[in-house]
Protein backbone atom coordinates (compact mmCIF):
# COMPACT_ATOMS: atom_id res chain seq x y z
CA UNK A 1 0.00 0.00 0.00
CA UNK A 2 1.24 2.94 -1.04
CA UNK A 3 0.47 7.14 -0.72
CA UNK A 4 -1.57 8.56 1.96
CA UNK A 5 -4.92 8.40 0.79
CA UNK A 6 -7.12 5.90 2.33
CA UNK A 7 -9.13 5.58 5.74
CA UNK A 8 -7.06 5.77 8.88
CA UNK A 9 -5.95 2.49 10.50
CA UNK A 10 -6.77 1.88 13.96
CA UNK A 11 -4.87 -1.17 15.50
CA UNK A 12 -6.77 -2.50 18.60
CA UNK A 13 -4.74 -5.11 20.16
CA UNK A 14 -6.05 -7.68 22.95
CA UNK A 15 -5.04 -8.07 26.27
CA UNK A 16 -1.07 -8.45 25.71
CA UNK A 17 1.44 -6.32 26.50
CA UNK A 18 3.18 -4.27 23.40
CA UNK A 19 5.34 -6.74 21.38
CA UNK A 20 7.57 -5.76 18.70
CA UNK A 21 7.41 -8.76 16.51
CA UNK A 22 3.51 -9.47 16.65
CA UNK A 23 1.93 -8.95 13.43
CA UNK A 24 -0.16 -5.78 14.78
CA UNK A 25 2.80 -4.39 15.13
CA UNK A 26 5.02 -4.70 12.48
CA UNK A 27 1.87 -4.03 9.98
CA UNK A 28 1.46 -0.39 11.91
CA UNK A 29 5.30 0.07 11.09
CA UNK A 30 4.57 -0.92 7.42
CA UNK A 31 1.85 1.30 6.89
CA UNK A 32 3.78 4.30 8.38
CA UNK A 33 6.51 3.89 6.00
CA UNK A 34 4.08 3.60 3.28
CA UNK A 35 2.75 6.98 4.08
CA UNK A 36 -0.64 5.98 5.83
CA UNK A 37 -2.35 7.02 8.72
CA UNK A 38 -2.03 4.43 11.72
CA UNK A 39 -3.58 5.12 15.22
CA UNK A 40 -2.63 2.07 17.95
CA UNK A 41 -4.98 1.70 21.21
CA UNK A 42 -2.54 1.94 23.82
CA UNK A 43 -2.12 -1.58 26.19
CA UNK A 44 -3.96 -0.67 29.46
CA UNK A 45 -2.26 -0.28 32.58
CA UNK A 46 -4.84 -0.63 35.30
CA UNK A 47 -8.09 -2.50 34.97
CA UNK A 48 -6.51 -4.60 32.39
CA UNK A 49 -9.29 -7.04 32.52
CA UNK A 50 -11.44 -4.98 32.55
CA UNK A 51 -14.13 -4.54 28.78
CA UNK A 52 -15.21 -1.03 30.17
CA UNK A 53 -11.84 0.23 30.22
CA UNK A 54 -10.63 -1.33 26.82
CA UNK A 55 -13.64 0.09 25.20
CA UNK A 56 -12.97 3.57 26.45
CA UNK A 57 -9.51 3.42 25.39
CA UNK A 58 -10.41 2.35 21.77
CA UNK A 59 -13.08 5.98 22.15
CA UNK A 60 -10.56 7.84 23.23
CA UNK A 61 -8.56 6.91 19.82
CA UNK A 62 -11.47 6.86 17.94
CA UNK A 63 -12.95 10.63 19.16
CA UNK A 64 -9.66 12.13 17.87
CA UNK A 65 -10.03 11.11 14.24
CA UNK A 66 -11.93 13.38 11.66
CA UNK A 67 -12.08 10.68 9.02
CA UNK A 68 -13.32 7.43 8.53
CA UNK A 69 -11.61 4.59 9.73
CA UNK A 70 -10.62 0.91 8.91
CA UNK A 71 -10.22 -0.75 12.61
CA UNK A 72 -7.72 -4.14 12.64
CA UNK A 73 -8.49 -6.08 15.91
CA UNK A 74 -6.92 -8.98 17.64
CA UNK A 75 -7.99 -11.49 19.78
CA UNK A 76 -9.68 -9.60 23.25
CA UNK A 77 -9.06 -6.61 21.10
CA UNK A 78 -12.08 -8.21 18.36
CA UNK A 79 -14.65 -8.57 21.79
CA UNK A 80 -13.47 -5.12 22.58
CA UNK A 81 -14.49 -3.49 18.69
CA UNK A 82 -17.81 -5.35 18.95
CA UNK A 83 -18.58 -3.76 22.26
CA UNK A 84 -17.72 -0.63 21.51
CA UNK A 85 -19.72 -0.64 18.01
CA UNK A 86 -22.88 -1.12 20.19
CA UNK A 87 -22.04 1.71 22.99
CA UNK A 88 -21.25 4.02 19.98
CA UNK A 89 -23.74 3.18 17.07
CA UNK A 90 -24.03 7.41 16.07
CA UNK A 91 -20.32 7.47 16.36
CA UNK A 92 -19.69 3.84 13.99
CA UNK A 93 -22.21 5.00 11.30
CA UNK A 94 -20.16 8.17 10.66
CA UNK A 95 -16.47 6.70 11.15
CA UNK A 96 -16.59 3.07 10.49
CA UNK A 97 -15.55 1.81 6.99
CA UNK A 98 -14.92 -1.63 8.02
CA UNK A 99 -13.08 -4.24 10.29
CA UNK A 100 -10.37 -7.09 10.10
CA UNK A 101 -11.26 -9.18 13.17
CA UNK A 102 -8.75 -11.63 13.93
CA UNK A 103 -8.50 -14.85 16.00
CA UNK A 104 -11.92 -13.73 18.30
CA UNK A 105 -11.75 -15.97 21.44
CA UNK A 106 -14.55 -17.59 22.88
CA UNK A 107 -14.96 -16.02 26.13
CA UNK A 108 -18.13 -18.19 26.89
CA UNK A 109 -15.74 -21.25 27.32
CA UNK A 110 -12.99 -21.93 29.58
CA UNK A 111 -10.00 -20.46 28.08
CA UNK A 112 -6.24 -22.65 28.44
CA UNK A 113 -4.11 -22.11 31.88
CA UNK A 114 -2.66 -18.32 32.29
CA UNK A 115 -5.59 -16.73 30.78
CA UNK A 116 -8.23 -15.41 32.94
CA UNK A 117 -11.52 -17.60 33.84
CA UNK A 118 -14.81 -17.69 32.89
CA UNK A 119 -15.89 -16.15 35.97
CA UNK A 120 -13.26 -13.37 35.50
CA UNK A 121 -14.58 -12.61 32.10
CA UNK A 122 -18.17 -12.32 33.52
CA UNK A 123 -17.11 -9.92 36.28
CA UNK A 124 -15.35 -7.63 33.95
CA UNK A 125 -18.03 -7.38 31.73
CA UNK A 126 -16.39 -9.37 28.37
CA UNK A 127 -19.50 -11.51 28.50
CA UNK A 128 -22.47 -12.00 26.67
CA UNK A 129 -20.77 -11.07 23.43
CA UNK A 130 -22.61 -9.28 21.63
CA UNK A 131 -23.78 -11.14 18.08
CA UNK A 132 -26.02 -8.75 16.25
CA UNK A 133 -24.69 -7.85 12.81
CA UNK A 134 -21.98 -5.22 12.66
CA UNK A 135 -23.11 -2.13 10.98
CA UNK A 136 -20.25 -2.06 9.45
CA UNK A 137 -18.17 -4.43 6.60
CA UNK A 138 -16.09 -7.57 8.77
CA UNK A 139 -13.85 -9.99 7.97
CA UNK A 140 -13.49 -12.57 10.50
CA UNK A 141 -10.01 -14.54 10.19
CA UNK A 142 -9.19 -17.54 11.97
CA UNK A 143 -6.87 -20.50 12.44
CA UNK A 144 -7.78 -23.71 12.81
CA UNK A 145 -6.16 -25.08 15.71
CA UNK A 146 -6.32 -21.49 17.95
CA UNK A 147 -6.10 -22.74 21.45
CA UNK A 148 -8.44 -19.57 22.68
CA UNK A 149 -11.17 -20.39 20.15
CA UNK A 150 -12.34 -23.37 17.53
CA UNK A 151 -12.94 -22.17 13.92
CA UNK A 152 -16.44 -22.74 13.80
CA UNK A 153 -16.79 -20.51 16.89
CA UNK A 154 -15.33 -17.85 14.90
CA UNK A 155 -17.57 -19.17 11.90
CA UNK A 156 -20.85 -18.41 14.25
CA UNK A 157 -19.21 -15.44 15.19
CA UNK A 158 -18.93 -14.04 11.08
CA UNK A 159 -22.59 -15.35 10.91
CA UNK A 160 -23.82 -13.38 13.76
CA UNK A 161 -21.89 -10.27 13.20
CA UNK A 162 -22.79 -10.05 9.07
CA UNK A 163 -18.88 -10.39 8.18
CA UNK A 164 -16.98 -12.93 6.02
CA UNK A 165 -14.76 -15.66 7.31
CA UNK A 166 -11.58 -16.01 6.50
CA UNK A 167 -9.51 -19.77 7.27
CA UNK A 168 -5.89 -19.36 7.93
CA UNK A 169 -4.92 -22.47 8.39
CA UNK A 170 -3.22 -24.21 11.15
CA UNK A 171 -1.44 -20.48 12.76
CA UNK A 172 -2.28 -21.39 16.80
CA UNK A 173 -3.82 -17.41 18.04
CA UNK A 174 -1.50 -16.20 14.97
CA UNK A 175 1.20 -14.36 17.54
CA UNK A 176 4.80 -14.76 18.56
CA UNK A 177 3.59 -17.28 20.89
CA UNK A 178 2.61 -19.41 18.21
CA UNK A 179 5.65 -18.74 16.05
CA UNK A 180 4.19 -16.02 14.01
CA UNK A 181 5.37 -12.22 13.59
CA UNK A 182 4.83 -10.81 10.68
CA UNK A 183 1.02 -11.49 8.44
CA UNK A 184 1.75 -10.22 5.05
CA UNK A 185 -2.04 -11.31 4.18
CA UNK A 186 -3.55 -8.71 7.05
CA UNK A 187 -2.33 -5.61 4.18
CA UNK A 188 -4.45 -8.03 1.09
CA UNK A 189 -7.53 -8.35 3.57
CA UNK A 190 -7.07 -4.76 4.39
CA UNK A 191 -7.59 -4.07 1.13
CA UNK A 192 -10.07 -5.72 0.32
CA UNK A 193 -11.99 -3.77 3.08
CA UNK A 194 -10.60 -0.14 2.22
CA UNK A 195 -12.41 -1.35 -1.73
CA UNK A 196 -15.49 -3.38 -0.23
Amino acid sequence: MSGTTGPVVVMVPGLRDHLEEHWQTLLAHRLTEAGRSVRTVPPLTQDRLSCEAGVAALDEVMVQIAGPVVLVAHSAGVITTVHWSRRHPAQVQVQVQGALLVAPPDFGQPLPEGYPTTDVLDENGWNPVPRSPLPFPSIVAASSNDPLGTVERAAELARNWGGRLVELGDVGHLNPASGHGPWPRAEELLRELEHS
